[in-house]
């Protein structure tokens, strides 16, 4: 089991690089393909133009989104061109209110959506709502990069986030071709309930079904010393050297489908290493 086909959504010149690096380097360990879908976005309105505005400024705004889809392309088909990985590239020009129905579609045929953080310098009002689509209506596993750091196509020390949800373990199998190939998977519980079925051994039936797939397991009891989870577990990520954190992504209806409650939006916030993340 491996990801074969791999995608990220670019937006933007500014942040596509580490999206780019990331992506290129699990297509050569993976033996994938790579998929980048570059998109002018129209920021201006949220799905709909206001009474009155004129034909000049609906072009104006057609015209710049169109420019920059042909960058972003222009960009990622520089850096893909030169990786030596199997690639393809496409672009085109969505409003804000709009990108999910495109990211959505193209997430559902891909094995892995690579993208970069949605908050920071740099990084548009669209990069949360293309991190929500893939994740809650595209039903893909993500990669979300951080924007420094060194590209890792196969993480060795791997932390697994461990609160017994369904969301946590969809998010382990998914990631299954990452952690076996690990040299040490720990799966870390934060202040473990005093009742429920493992309450005696947490995370014990986990590391037992991750074990029969071959994976080297520690299980981590952490106390909750921190106001946060997130803020723990980024800790707890510093202090163990891990590479790549392994977690559950959690929404909540509101006024789109889903959107990234405040544990994630908290840990894609502050860590400094790549998070995967399934719903």
């Amino acid at each position: 089991m491996a990801y074969k086909s791999l995608l990220t959504v670019l937006t933007g010149v500014e942040d596509a690089d580490p999206a780019l690096r990331q992506i290129i380097a699990l297509a050569g360990t993976q033996d994938a393909h790579v998929e980048a879908l570059c998109l002018g976005v129209d920021r201006t309105q949220t799905g709909y133009y206001y009474a009155g505005a004129n034909a000049l400024v609906l072009q104006e705004t057609l015209t710049r989104a169109n420019t920059e889809a042909a960058e972003i392309l222009a960009h990622a088909s520089d850096v893909l061109g030169k990786s030596g990985v199997r690639w393809s590239a496409d672009d085109g020009v969505a409003q804000l209110a709009d990108l999910g129905r495109h990211v959505a579609h193209r997430a559902r045929f891909s094995d892995l959506v690579v993208l970069p953080r949605p908050y920071g310098d740099n990084h548009g009002a669209e990069a949360e709502p293309i991190v929500e689509a893939a994740l809650f209506e595209g039903h893909a596993p993500v990669l979300v990069v951080p924007d420094d750091g060194e590209p890792i196509a196969a993480p060795k020390n791997i932390m697994v986030a461990w609160n017994q949800s369904v969301e946590a373990l969809r998010a382990i199998r998914r990631a299954l071709p990452f952690l076996r190939g690990a040299d040490l998977v720990r799966i870390v519980v934060i202040d473990p309930p005093i009742h429920g079925p493992e309450r005696s051994d947490p995370g014990g039936m986990l590391a037992q079904m991750l074990a029969r797939h071959g994976v080297t397991c520690e299980i981590d009891v952490l106390s909750k010393t921190m106001n946060r989870v997130s803020d723990a577990l980024n800790r707890h990520a510093v202090d163990t050297s891990s590479d790549l954190m392994v977690m559950g992504a959690y929404g909540h209806s509101r006024f789109r489908e889903a959107i990234l409650g405040g544990a994630t939006r908290n840990m894609l916030e502050q860590s400094k290493i790549p998070v995967f993340m399934a719903h």
